[in-house]
């Protein structure tokens, strides 16, 4: 893109911006999901240190067997076409429910990136230290409810890592821009690995009571509304043993390129055929582009086949183009009668077993990466992003 379309596309995503932080932080209390609103984040340039290439176990010969695609690419061969569905705060066991039987059938796999204090219960919320002289036991999205509910929570999330779905982390208290102050964006080097260790902490207490995940199986996350100071985050993060990061902004679909030691897996900004216009591909953006976000559920189905066309749109760019990984960002939520769930639920049925096509894990496609030479890796980046 020329010089002024991104000079143009950058003060369009600055009001945007302003706009959505306007509504303030809010939250579905039945579901304990995080739904804190995300802003049209500023395209941003990687940083000029990429560090160090991070990595990740080998798959296993069981893994390779059962994932045939899971190999080096012949000279000629195309790689898979990677569809990668996260849910920020993930933790619904309604919308696990629903999410893990079609990812069942479909031979799909999916990353739950877990908000930590949502394993602790409200009379424990006092464990949780934030960072950055916040106060003890403050969490702009509340915290997991009865100690009842956190022994109920462990026992799904252990279905979750047993049928071979990701946990990564949507660290702490989600102190976005728009609410408990200093915010996230606001963090230095020191904060972000306070933070980092409250998470492990929390998530010890919880494997202590039960939780199957493995000490070293999260390996990356997305910052709460998508912010941060990344030249101090980014380090911070590596230095906990995190490799990837999904919280940055791109104009369509791109290879994830390591910045700062970490694989950087960008959200992509498309067009949304029914608006004619571009949008960060995540559900609460979707839906304040489509109506400000206000809740007219009348319209749940209007909006479902919006997103579940936009979907599509982008796959089919992506597959005929560079193959870069889609990554599709969801919170478990049920804003507009559940029309963004009801999308990515029908997407998720109709593309995982399309040829060509693989919905995996993070962790999947860097062991993939890995298999690859160097070099056509390097081609792969180099190809224009997939735009739909």
């Amino acid at each position: 893109m020329k010089r002024w379309g991104w000079l143009t596309t950058g003060l369009a995503l600055a009001l945007a911006l302003v706009l959505v932080m306007t509504l303030g932080p809010h939250k579905d209390q039945e579901s304990q999901a995080d739904t804190g609103p995300l802003p049209m984040a500023p395209h941003l340039p990687a940083p000029k240190d990429a560090g160090p290439t991070p990595t990740v176990p080998a798959p296993t010969p069981e893994q390779l067997q059962k994932q045939p695609w899971m190999h080096k690419l012949a000279p000629g061969e195309k790689p898979p076409q990677f569809v990668l569905f996260s849910f920020d705060g993930a933790v619904s066991k309604q919308h696990w429910d629903k999410v893990l039987p079609i990812a069942k059938e479909k031979g799909a796999h999916v990353t739950g990136l877990l908000s930590g204090v949502y394993m602790l219960a409200d009379q424990d919320g006092n464990q949780y230290q934030p960072p950055a002289g916040l106060k003890r036991g403050v969490s702009d999205i509340s915290f997991g409810g009865s100690r009842k509910d956190i022994t109920a929570r462990i026992g799904y999330l252990n279905q979750v890592i047993d049928e071979g779905h990701e946990i990564g982390t949507h660290y702490n208290g989600h102190f976005c821009s728009g609410g408990t102050q200093p915010s996230v964006d606001k963090w230095d080097n020191a904060a972000w690995k306070a933070e980092l260790e409250q998470f492990k902490k929390i998530v010890d207490k919880a494997r202590a009571a039960g939780f199957k995940l493995p000490v070293d199986a999260v390996r990356g996350g997305r910052t709460p509304c998508l912010e941060g100071n990344w030249d101090q985050a980014f380090p911070a993060m590596a230095a906990h043993g995190l490799v990837y990061d999904t919280s940055k902004v791109a104009l369509g679909v791109q290879w994830p390129s390591v910045q700062n030691g970490l694989y950087e897996f960008p959200m992509p900004e498309v067009r949304v055929p029914g608006l004619g216009k571009q949008v960060v591909m995540m559900d609460f953006n979707l839906w304040y582009s489509l109506n400000g976000a206000k809740e007219e559920p009348a319209r749940a189905p209007e909006f479902t086949q919006i997103v579940f066309d936009t979907y599509k749109s982008v796959h089919l760019a992506a597959l005929n183009g560079n193959r870069a990984p889609l990554v599709i960002g969801n919170h478990f939520n049920e804003w507009n009668g559940s029309a963004f769930s009801n999308a990515m639920e029908q997407f998720l049925g109709y593309v995982c077993d399309k040829p060509e096509t693989v919905c995996a894990t993070y962790t999947e496609v860097i062991q993939w990466m890995q298999l690859q030479d160097p070099a056509v890796l390097d081609q792969l980046r180099r190809m224009p992003a997939a735009r739909n």
